[in-house]
């Protein structure tokens, strides 16, 4: 591309996300759907509707949340790639569709890169690990002591196999010189409940499920898996505090298919963009222990091209088989 179409180009982008809320409608012409690969309740779904319930005012238009579930979020994707142009829908994806199920599975119906544009990233959450009452150790290195003295309690359950949390546990295995049985959950309640009844010794999950049981006393979280302390878990030291040099986010995004004409994706990024810089929003985000972010879909899309290569190769390397 030449240097005055590149102009040209970024000229355009300019005037989408400058559009005032009529125009933007207008580029939609019609409501807008937002789909959810999984079951209400869970973490993209207050996602979506946390970001859906703003999107609407913003736009002028209406604004519905579609829960499609099934095949941990591969059938939702499957049907949103096939999207006509002239239909107004997203999706919000996550790290287990957008790029661990395209690699672990032998044919996901979908390819997260030819078939879908990034729109936004609008939150980060962080992991934990955790362990229940019963379990006699309070510092991450006095559980490695602990899980080496006790082989036979070297279970880490997760929220789901292929999760992200699955292949961070791995992680810490590795990290550690531990070799953990994963044992997979059907959601981050069942996981709650052996954790919380004593049957299960170690869990990792994301950390906006962990951590409402760790503030009530039913579990410890021994780390957690940012750069620095969260906020609102100052209490609780980041893996690399606790002397295991690792870290590891999850996100969720707003995404299209690749049909959606550019006016629209530009129209409805403008409009995420701007809700999400709105104070009470955030506050919402905060109060569910996720990390909102302002981005484009020029950021996202890098932000995916740097995640895909950090994550990438550990979910090869553990030779995960669905």
């Amino acid at each position: 591309m030449n240097r005055r179409c590149l102009m040209t180009a970024a000229l355009a982008a300019a005037a989408a996300l400058c559009l005032a809320p009529g125009a933007r409608a207008a580029a939609l012409d019609g409501p807008l759907t937002i789909v959810v690969p999984y079951a209400p309740g869970g973490s993209s779904d207050r996602v979506a509707r946390l970001v859906g319930d703003r999107l609407g005012a913003k736009l002028g238009v209406t604004v519905v949340v579609e829960n499609r579930t099934g095949a941990g979020g591969r059938i939702a994707a499957q049907q949103v790639k096939r999207t006509p142009a002239d239909q107004n829908v997203v999706m919000i994806g996550n790290p287990a569709t957008m790029v661990i199920a395209p690699v672990v599975f032998k044919d996901a119906g979908y390819d997260p890169e030819k078939d879908f544009q990034p729109i936004s990233h609008v939150n980060d959450y962080e992991f934990g690990i955790a362990v229940g009452r019963e379990v006699p150790v309070k510092a991450l290195s006095h559980l490695f002591a602990w899980l080496k003295a006790n082989p036979d309690k070297s279970s880490f359950g997760v929220p789901a196999t292929g999760s992200l949390p699955h292949f961070f546990a791995l992680m810490i295995g590795e990290a550690a010189k531990l070799d953990p049985q994963i044992v997979g959950y059907r959601g981050s309640g069942p996981l709650s409940t052996d954790l919380i009844g004593g049957s299960l010794p170690v869990a990792v999950d994301t950390l906006d499920a962990l951590y409402p049981l760790h503030q009530a006393g039913r579990i410890r979280i021994l780390a957690t898996s940012g750069e620095q302390r969260a906020p609102y878990a100052p209490d609780v030291p980041t893996f690399r505090e606790a002397g295991l040099p690792i870290a590891g986010t999850g996100w969720n995004a707003f995404f299209a298919a690749a049909s959606m004409p550019p006016a629209k994706v530009q129209a409805i990024a403008a409009a995420i963009r701007d809700v999400m810089q709105e104070p009470a929003l955030r506050q919402s985000f905060a109060a569910a222990y996720m990390t909102p972010v302002v981005s484009t879909p020029e950021q996202t899309a890098a932000m995916l091209k740097a995640y895909r290569a950090k994550w990438l190769p550990v979910v090869r390397k553990s030779g995960f088989q669905p």
